[in-house]
Protein backbone atom coordinates (compact mmCIF):
# COMPACT_ATOMS: atom_id res chain seq x y z
CA UNK A 1 0.00 0.00 0.00
CA UNK A 2 1.32 3.62 -0.32
CA UNK A 3 -0.50 6.56 0.54
CA UNK A 4 -2.00 8.32 -2.47
CA UNK A 5 -1.68 11.76 -2.17
CA UNK A 6 -0.49 14.94 -0.39
CA UNK A 7 2.68 15.82 1.45
CA UNK A 8 3.60 11.77 1.65
CA UNK A 9 2.23 10.87 -1.91
CA UNK A 10 3.78 7.60 -3.18
CA UNK A 11 5.29 6.44 0.82
CA UNK A 12 4.95 3.11 1.11
CA UNK A 13 2.74 2.01 4.49
CA UNK A 14 2.04 -1.57 5.37
CA UNK A 15 -1.05 -3.64 6.74
CA UNK A 16 -0.44 -6.16 10.03
CA UNK A 17 0.51 -10.04 8.66
CA UNK A 18 -2.60 -12.20 8.80
CA UNK A 19 -6.03 -12.11 6.95
CA UNK A 20 -7.81 -10.36 9.79
CA UNK A 21 -6.89 -7.02 8.62
CA UNK A 22 -8.91 -5.57 5.62
CA UNK A 23 -7.22 -2.89 4.06
CA UNK A 24 -8.59 -0.29 2.46
CA UNK A 25 -7.13 0.11 -1.50
CA UNK A 26 -5.41 3.04 -3.07
CA UNK A 27 -8.09 3.02 -5.36
CA UNK A 28 -11.01 3.68 -2.89
CA UNK A 29 -8.85 5.78 -0.29
CA UNK A 30 -8.56 8.13 -3.18
CA UNK A 31 -12.43 7.99 -4.16
CA UNK A 32 -13.12 8.61 -0.55
CA UNK A 33 -11.16 11.85 0.14
CA UNK A 34 -12.72 13.07 -3.42
CA UNK A 35 -15.77 12.49 -2.19
CA UNK A 36 -15.49 13.85 1.32
CA UNK A 37 -13.60 16.95 -0.08
CA UNK A 38 -10.92 18.97 1.48
CA UNK A 39 -9.13 17.72 4.97
CA UNK A 40 -6.86 20.43 5.76
CA UNK A 41 -6.68 21.36 9.64
CA UNK A 42 -9.72 19.06 10.65
CA UNK A 43 -9.14 16.91 13.27
CA UNK A 44 -9.87 13.13 12.12
CA UNK A 45 -11.25 9.96 14.16
CA UNK A 46 -10.04 6.61 12.00
CA UNK A 47 -11.99 4.15 13.99
CA UNK A 48 -11.37 0.32 13.19
CA UNK A 49 -7.71 1.76 11.99
CA UNK A 50 -6.46 -1.77 11.33
CA UNK A 51 -3.05 -0.34 9.31
CA UNK A 52 -3.98 3.47 9.52
CA UNK A 53 -4.10 3.74 6.00
CA UNK A 54 -7.10 6.20 6.04
CA UNK A 55 -5.93 8.64 8.86
CA UNK A 56 -2.55 8.57 7.61
CA UNK A 57 -4.06 9.83 4.17
CA UNK A 58 -5.85 12.22 5.28
CA UNK A 59 -2.79 13.76 7.53
CA UNK A 60 -0.81 13.65 4.06
CA UNK A 61 -3.31 15.58 3.04
CA UNK A 62 -3.14 18.36 5.18
CA UNK A 63 -5.52 17.17 8.40
CA UNK A 64 -4.59 19.05 12.00
CA UNK A 65 -4.58 15.88 13.51
CA UNK A 66 -5.68 11.67 13.51
CA UNK A 67 -6.40 9.44 16.09
CA UNK A 68 -6.73 6.18 15.45
CA UNK A 69 -8.60 3.48 17.01
CA UNK A 70 -8.22 0.27 17.37
CA UNK A 71 -8.02 -2.97 19.64
CA UNK A 72 -5.82 -5.78 17.87
CA UNK A 73 -2.57 -5.56 19.34
CA UNK A 74 -0.87 -6.56 15.97
CA UNK A 75 -2.85 -4.03 14.13
CA UNK A 76 -1.58 -1.43 16.76
CA UNK A 77 1.62 -2.30 16.01
CA UNK A 78 1.58 -1.96 12.64
CA UNK A 79 0.00 1.77 13.10
CA UNK A 80 2.55 3.18 14.98
CA UNK A 81 5.07 1.95 12.55
CA UNK A 82 3.40 3.12 9.85
CA UNK A 83 3.30 6.82 11.97
CA UNK A 84 6.73 6.56 12.88
CA UNK A 85 7.68 5.71 9.58
CA UNK A 86 6.20 9.06 7.96
CA UNK A 87 7.25 11.12 11.09
CA UNK A 88 3.62 11.88 12.17
CA UNK A 89 4.13 10.92 15.60
CA UNK A 90 3.23 15.27 16.74
CA UNK A 91 -0.15 14.95 15.03
CA UNK A 92 -0.94 11.47 15.69
CA UNK A 93 -2.71 9.49 18.68
CA UNK A 94 -3.48 5.57 18.81
CA UNK A 95 -5.86 4.57 20.60
CA UNK A 96 -5.65 0.98 21.53
CA UNK A 97 -9.15 -0.16 22.28
CA UNK A 98 -12.65 -1.24 21.64
CA UNK A 99 -14.40 1.16 20.05
CA UNK A 100 -17.20 1.55 21.99
CA UNK A 101 -14.57 2.25 25.52
CA UNK A 102 -12.66 4.15 23.55
CA UNK A 103 -15.41 6.86 21.88
CA UNK A 104 -16.77 6.80 25.15
CA UNK A 105 -13.49 8.04 27.00
CA UNK A 106 -13.12 10.42 23.54
CA UNK A 107 -16.60 11.99 24.51
CA UNK A 108 -15.35 12.20 28.06
CA UNK A 109 -12.61 14.11 27.09
CA UNK A 110 -14.59 16.54 25.11
CA UNK A 111 -12.93 15.76 21.60
CA UNK A 112 -14.63 16.70 18.85
CA UNK A 113 -13.52 15.67 15.22
CA UNK A 114 -14.48 17.36 11.65
CA UNK A 115 -14.13 13.95 9.88
CA UNK A 116 -14.97 10.35 11.13
CA UNK A 117 -13.46 7.48 8.80
CA UNK A 118 -14.96 3.97 9.44
CA UNK A 119 -14.36 0.68 8.41
CA UNK A 120 -15.75 -2.02 10.32
CA UNK A 121 -15.22 -6.07 9.97
CA UNK A 122 -17.92 -6.17 7.06
CA UNK A 123 -19.27 -8.87 9.04
CA UNK A 124 -20.16 -6.30 11.73
CA UNK A 125 -21.23 -3.36 10.00
CA UNK A 126 -24.79 -3.51 10.12
CA UNK A 127 -25.23 -4.92 13.62
CA UNK A 128 -23.16 -2.54 15.17
CA UNK A 129 -24.59 0.77 13.00
CA UNK A 130 -26.88 2.14 15.57
CA UNK A 131 -24.51 2.05 18.62
CA UNK A 132 -21.70 3.25 16.47
CA UNK A 133 -23.95 6.31 15.14
CA UNK A 134 -25.17 6.90 18.64
CA UNK A 135 -21.44 7.17 20.36
CA UNK A 136 -20.22 9.37 17.27
CA UNK A 137 -23.11 11.97 17.30
CA UNK A 138 -21.39 13.59 20.16
CA UNK A 139 -17.71 13.56 19.07
CA UNK A 140 -18.57 15.37 15.44
CA UNK A 141 -18.29 18.80 14.82
CA UNK A 142 -21.11 20.84 12.88
CA UNK A 143 -20.85 20.10 9.43
CA UNK A 144 -18.25 17.17 9.97
CA UNK A 145 -18.49 14.44 7.75
CA UNK A 146 -18.50 10.99 8.03
CA UNK A 147 -17.64 8.24 5.49
CA UNK A 148 -18.58 4.21 6.42
CA UNK A 149 -17.05 1.53 4.21
CA UNK A 150 -18.82 -1.60 4.08
CA UNK A 151 -19.61 -4.59 1.65
CA UNK A 152 -21.28 -3.49 -1.27
CA UNK A 153 -23.19 -6.70 -0.76
CA UNK A 154 -25.22 -5.13 1.90
CA UNK A 155 -27.64 -2.56 1.89
CA UNK A 156 -26.60 1.36 2.84
CA UNK A 157 -26.45 1.66 6.38
CA UNK A 158 -29.18 4.10 7.60
CA UNK A 159 -27.04 5.60 10.97
CA UNK A 160 -29.04 7.04 13.63
CA UNK A 161 -28.61 9.75 16.04
CA UNK A 162 -26.37 11.96 13.31
CA UNK A 163 -27.88 14.89 11.86
CA UNK A 164 -27.07 14.27 7.94
CA UNK A 165 -26.93 17.07 5.44
CA UNK A 166 -26.53 15.27 2.88
CA UNK A 167 -25.54 11.63 1.38
CA UNK A 168 -23.25 9.72 -1.07
CA UNK A 169 -23.13 6.02 -1.76
CA UNK A 170 -20.57 4.37 -4.55
CA UNK A 171 -20.04 1.07 -4.34
CA UNK A 172 -16.29 0.02 -5.72
CA UNK A 173 -16.11 -4.06 -6.22
CA UNK A 174 -16.52 -5.65 -3.15
CA UNK A 175 -16.25 -2.54 -0.76
CA UNK A 176 -19.65 0.41 -0.69
CA UNK A 177 -18.65 3.99 0.83
CA UNK A 178 -21.04 6.05 2.06
CA UNK A 179 -19.98 9.60 2.68
CA UNK A 180 -22.23 11.76 5.17
CA UNK A 181 -22.19 15.62 5.29
CA UNK A 182 -23.65 16.62 8.34
CA UNK A 183 -25.97 19.36 9.54
CA UNK A 184 -24.49 22.44 10.46
CA UNK A 185 -25.16 24.12 13.51
CA UNK A 186 -28.13 26.70 13.72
Amino acid sequence: MRIVAGTHRGRRISAPPGRATRPTSDRVREAIFAMAGPVEGLDVLDVFAGSGALGLEALSRGAASATFVERAPRAVARIRANVEALGLEERSRVVPRDWRAALAAERAAGRRYGLCLLDPPYSVTARIAAGLSAALAPLMAPAGTVVIEYSAASPPLQPSGLEIDSRIDRAYGDTAVSVLRLAAAT
